[in-house]
């Protein structure tokens, strides 16, 4: 899974750090850094939390993003009906 950032929207609420400050990483202002973030396998609940606690809608999940954990392939791609 992966989080789409999109920073021009945050607000500096910092709720998505309340939930996983080992995800979202914020600048000294409070801000989330630019660049999407790519979810460890095991941490898409917390990490969902925190993207869907924004109130600026500044984090889009994406549940069909592919990525590399620990050297090996990991998707959350839903199969297809």
């Amino acid at each position: 899974m992966r989080i789409i950032v999109q920073s021009s929207k945050c607000q500096g609420h910092a709720r998505c750090a309340a939930h996983a400050p080992h995800i979202f990483k914020l600048d000294d202002a409070g801000y989330i850094l630019p660049g999407h973030i790519e979810v460890a396998e095991g941490e898409e609940v917390i990490a969902s939390r925190g993207a869907r606690s924004c109130p600026e809608r500044a984090l889009e999940l994406d549940l069909n993003s592919c990525s590399t954990v620990r050297n090996r392939p990991h998707c959350t791609k839903r199969p297809q009906a």
